[in-house]
C-alpha cells in the first residue's frame, strides 16, 4: 500500500525527494538521511510498503531488516566514526501511528555537549525541538560516500 501525504511513503515512491536521495534499496526496504533537525548522518530505514509497526512487517521484510540494520550502522560508523550508534523505531504521530522509519543515529561527545549532555530520547528530544537541521552540502557529501560504502563488500564479508 502507498499513502499519498504520509513521509514515508513519499520518500519510497520518489514524490518527495530528500537530500542525497535513496542511499540503498532493497526489495522491501529503502534508506535515506533523515528528514529534519537530527545530526549529519542519521540515515533512516524505511519499509516499502505503508507499514506502521514492526508486528505489521511481512516475514520477508523483517528478514531483509536485520542484515540491513547491521550494514547502515557499518556504514555510518566507517564514515563519521562515533562514540555510539543509536537505533530507534520512530512511527507515531500526532493523530497515532505513522509510517515506521528505523534510525540509526551517529553520536559523538561533540553532539552529547552541544544538547547539554542529552542522550538516547533527550537527545533526540532536544535535537527536534532546537529545530537545526545539518548543512545540505555536507549531507550530499555524506550521502555520496554513504552509497559508496553501502556499495562495497561488507569487512565480514571479504
Amino acid at each position: 500500500m502507498d499513502v499519498e501525504g504520509c513521509l514515508g511513503c513519499d520518500v519510497v515512491s520518489g514524490r518527495l525527494e530528500v537530500a542525497g536521495g535513496l542511499l540503498h534499496q532493497s526489495d522491501h526496504w529503502v534508506v535515506n538521511h533523515v528528514v529534519g533537525s537530527m545530526n549529519l548522518g542519521t540515515l533512516v530505514l524505511s519499509p516499502r510498503d505503508h507499514v506502521v509497526a514492526v508486528a505489521e512487517l511481512t516475514v520477508e521484510a523483517a528478514d531483509e531488516l536485520g542484515p540491513l540494520l547491521r550494514r547502515t550502522a557499518q556504514v555510518v560508523e566507517s564514515i563519521l566514526e562515533p562514540e555510539q550508534t543509536y537505533v530507534s523505531s520512530w512511527a507515531h504521530g500526532g493523530q497515532g501511528r505513522k509510517h515506521l522509519h528505523i534510525v540509526v543515529q551517529p553520536v559523538t561527545t561533540a553532539t552529547v555537549e552541544e544538547y547539554d549532555g542529552a542522550r538516547s530520547e533527550q537527545l533526540q528530544a532536544k535535537m527536534l525541538l532546537a529545530g537545526k537541521e545539518p548543512d545540505p552540502h555536507e549531507v550530499e557529501e555524506f550521502c555520496q560516500l554513504a552509497v559508496r560504502r553501502f556499495n562495497e563488500p561488507a569487512a565480514d564479508q571479504t
